[in-house]
């Protein structure tokens, strides 16, 4: 990169060096080309036959005016000399006996009349409108401002310049003030803008018909973002400078192929010495690590076989402690799948409780105004249906806070199952209600019998397993939804354990992923929802209570999840 940098910057300022040398010859040649015939229109008008019809000649002057000016084109080699009066109207001139005279047509609009009328000359190069012809204009007023007799303009053909540079295939060009190029070495640029013309520059060539006809404003610019100009020699480097009085932009420009080829066979040669002096360091930057290694050999032996005598004696240390950490870690992932659940529900939460608020704070607003009315039983209904509001808001706080709260290992007791299921249901109740849908346990008889664990437990993971069926009902579209339906599930030993079935009509679960549901942190989701730790908190819940939980199809689609708890008081093995 160094060599190929360094190599591209000389290029380029030797490059520059060749494009400003071409650039002053370049200028030279106009600059001659245009200085030719500066003094013509002096001279012109200085005859007295141009005077004389200036100043109101017959026919006659008019005749001797015409001859005159046709033998001063044929003599000076321009293209032609015409007469203008002080309205800019052609009174002579040197086509006069031509079918595209000059003579009658009004110049008026054209900025060498203007500047020679305010100025006293004035140059501008044009297309001409009657013609057709491109030309160098040269002006000049003839009397003074304030009583001008007329102006003589001279007509100036530059393509002798243009089939030069054309003929030594030159990249050059010469632009007017506006960036349009008049004159070129190469044809395809001729009268196509250097750079973007502005909407002022296009409004002045449609006012001055200075290019009529040939679609300059629609043109594409030369010149590309980079300042480079791109042909069939490819990418070339522009080099510009001023063509004073005039306000022209003379350019010239030379293909970057050359200097990219010489730049790249730097950096290959670079590349390639760079290579073998690398390959020379490595060479010797090994051998001295072989040497450093089998030095350090005998002392790294030595080293691992304390650490390894001191790591045996550290892990037997770290696996009580794991044992430890595993006991506290198992109770926080318990909380942690609660706080899991209440997050998934949060949103619904919040706007279960905003409602009554929103209730309360406008039957707040009714006694208040009964209250003013002096009504005191409209007053004293308003304050019972806002303490209705209250009490309700404060039952569902106190059964979160409950299904919330960390529980300390207890020893199995009696547990109602009807009860925890109630409970349940009142915390997941908002969410049910968000996901439009419903749970149905109508069917459960009253006299069940009680099961051994704690209530908070059961409560957990009859929480995680409806909501769970709730969501994968959810994520099916069907109108309308079918309700979620928790029944008894038949079994054969129903006298010491109690089987629940959730019904769902979810997507169901795939055989192979059986047991993968079951893995710390697994989700299905893919919205960013859980923590996968649901149903891995539950399996051990239930293993500690000597429970099972079973997935099965459903007909017709959907999961039945059938929970296994054992009858308190029964005499039941725990399962392998």
């Amino acid at each position: 990169l160094a060599g190929y940098g360094l190599t591209w910057r000389y290029e380029m300022r030797s490059l520059d060096r060749q494009l400003n040398d071409r650039l002053t010859l370049a200028g030279h040649s106009v600059a001659a080309e245009v200085d030719r015939f500066r003094y013509l229109p002096a001279v012109a008008a200085q005859d007295a036959r141009v005077l004389g019809l200036l100043r109101g000649g017959d026919v006659a002057a008019l005749d001797a005016a015409n001859a005159y000016l046709q033998r001063v084109r044929d003599l000076s080699g321009v293209d032609e000399l015409y007469l203008l009066d002080p309205k800019g109207r052609t009174i002579a001139a040197s086509n006069w006996n031509r079918t595209d005279s000059f003579v009658g047509q009004d110049y008026a609009f054209r900025p060498y009349f203007v500047d020679a009328m305010t100025r006293g000359t004035g140059r501008y190069y044009a297309v001409g409108v009657t013609t057709g012809k491109p030309g160098y204009f040269l002006s000049l007023r003839l009397g003074p401002a304030s009583a001008p007799l007329g102006v003589v303009v001279v007509k100036v053909d530059m393509a002798n310049l243009e089939t030069a540079w054309v003929r030594a295939d030159e990249a050059v060009g010469l632009a007017d003030r506006t960036g349009v190029v008049f004159l070129s070495g190469r044809r395809d640029w001729r009268y196509r803008p250097l750079d973007r013309l502005s909407a002022a520059d296009i409004a002045d060539l449609r006012e001055e018909r200075r290019y009529s006809g040939l679609g300059v404003a629609e043109a594409v610019p030369l010149r590309a973002s980079d300042g480079t100009i791109h042909d069939r020699a490819g990418a070339l480097r522009v080099a510009t400078a001023a063509v004073e009085p005039d306000g022209w932009r003379l350019f010239v420009a030379a293909p970057l192929a050359a200097a990219r080829g010489t730049a790249a066979l730097a950096a290959t040669v670079t590349a390639l010495g760079g290579a073998v002096l690398t390959g020379l360091g490595l060479l010797l930057w090994q051998r001295r690590q072989i040497v450093r290694i089998r030095l350090e050999q005998a002392d790294v032996l030595e080293r691992r076989v304390a650490e390894r005598t001191e790591a045996l004696a550290r892990e037997v240390e770290e696996r009580r402690q794991a044992q430890d950490e595993l006991r506290r870690t198992h109770a926080s992932l318990v909380h942690a799948a609660k706080l899991a659940v209440l997050g998934r529900m949060s949103a619904t939460v919040v706007h279960e409780v905003s409602q009554p608020i929103s209730a309360l704070d406008a039957t707040l607003a009714a006694a208040e105004l009964h209250l003013a009315k002096g009504d005191g039983t409209r007053a004293a209904a308003s304050i019972g249906s806002a303490r209705g509001l209250l009490r309700r808001m404060q039952e569902m706080v106190r059964t979160l806070r409950q299904f919330g709260a960390r529980q300390k290992p207890a020893p199995p007791a009696p547990v109602e199952v009807a009860g925890a299921l109630a409970a349940a249901l009142d915390v997941l109740e908002p969410r049910l209600r968000e996901l439009g849908l419903r749970a149905e346990a109508g069917d459960l008889p009253p006299d069940l019998p009680p099961v051994s664990g704690q209530p908070a437990q059961l409560q957990q993971v009859l929480t995680n397993l409806i909501l769970n069926a709730a969501e994968a009902t959810a994520s099916i579209p069907a109108t309308p939804r079918e309700p979620l339906r928790i029944a008894l599930a038949p079994g054969d030993d129903n006298a010491r354990v109690l089987r629940l079935a959730i019904l769902d009509r979810g997507p169901g679960i795939p055989d192979e992923m059986r047991e993968q549901v079951f893995e710390p942190f697994y989700t299905t989701r893919v919205t960013g929802e859980g923590l996968g730790l649901g149903l891995s908190i539950v399996r051990s819940i239930l293993e500690g209570m000597g429970g099972r939980l079973v997935f099965r199809p459903r007909d017709g689609g959907g999961t039945v999840t059938v929970l296994e708890l054992p009858v308190y008081g029964a005499t039941t093995e725990k399962p392998a």
